[in-house]
């Protein structure tokens, strides 16, 4: 019953209907490589607060060391020593000489000496502690917590390397990093949900009203309301979101540069 009455649907009211996107293969396989790429980012950030919310109970001093450091905890440094050392007291155990065995493991080539240095006086600072057992087993509990972090950074870089790959072979992916604060990523993202079918939209206010940036506006009698619009695809509103933060940082870098730095195009922005 429910596909004959689509059927007369389409028979009787085919004009007010659009037909589905016509994508070629290889934006298919970008949809669902950027796809998974995005849901594994989604991962690690609940993964990354999931550690980041243990570690302040009972281990504040590795929130501390990587406090500065790019990506925080997520970061290569932060999970290798962690890793090795997941309680404050075998923390304050570690001697200069594994510090800097630990961060050439993490991949450090520059700086190894007096970061070792300043992560070493930060752990062996004075701080309350909880009673050994019950800090023993919180540190049991950071391992797993660790080793799914681990696991969500390497599917998602894994996931980004592959989609990054797929999109440079597509035709349009030079149109798409042509525009503002759009890289390899990002542009994937933005590809995998709009496609290559160029009479997916009928205008530019249809992709505006897809992507969620149109307003909604609800008049009444004299009452008029604009309010944004909650129906949207979510995966293209997040690049939205990323794409305005990079815009208010390069805005930032160029209004405190000096004057003979303002003047010239704009350097293109680092994949976010």
């Amino acid at each position: 019953m429910d596909a004959a009455a689509l059927a007369n649907i389409l028979r009787t009211d085919m004009v007010v209907h659009r037909p589905l996107p016509a994508d070629s293969e290889l934006v298919r396989a970008i949809a669902v490589l950027a796809r998974a790429q995005q849901d594994a980012v989604w991962d690690r950030g609940q993964a990354h607060n999931k550690l980041r919310s243990q570690l302040r109970e009972f281990y504040p001093a590795i929130l501390t060391a990587f406090a500065q450091r790019k990506h925080g905890l997520c970061s290569r440094e932060a999970r290798t020593i962690l890793a090795a050392v997941p309680t404050p007291t075998m923390a304050a155990r570690l001697t200069r000489r594994r510090l800097q065995a630990l961060l050439k493991q993490a991949g450090r080539v520059r700086g190894i000496q007096a970061g070792a240095d300043r992560i070493q006086e930060i752990f062996q600072r004075d701080r309350l502690h909880q009673l050994p057992q019950v800090e023993a087993a919180l540190g049991q509990q950071t391992a797993a917590l660790l080793r799914q972090l681990n696991t969500a950074c390497h599917n998602a870089d894994q996931l980004e390397e592959a989609t990054t790959q797929a999109f440079d072979e597509h035709p349009d992916s030079p149109i798409i990093r042509s525009f503002p604060d759009l890289g390899s990523l990002t542009g994937a993202r933005v590809l995998a949900e709009i496609g290559d079918d160029r009479t997916r939209f009928a205008n530019a206010s249809s992709l505006k009203a897809y992507v969620g940036s149109a307003p909604v506006t609800r008049a009444s009698g004299k009452s008029c309301v604009v309010m944004s619009r909650r129906v949207k695809n979510q995966r293209l509103a997040a690049v939205g979101y990323v794409r305005a933060f990079v815009s208010l940082t390069v805005i930032r870098h160029r209004g405190s540069a000096p004057p003979s730095h303002r003047r010239g195009p704009a350097r293109p922005c680092p994949e976010s």
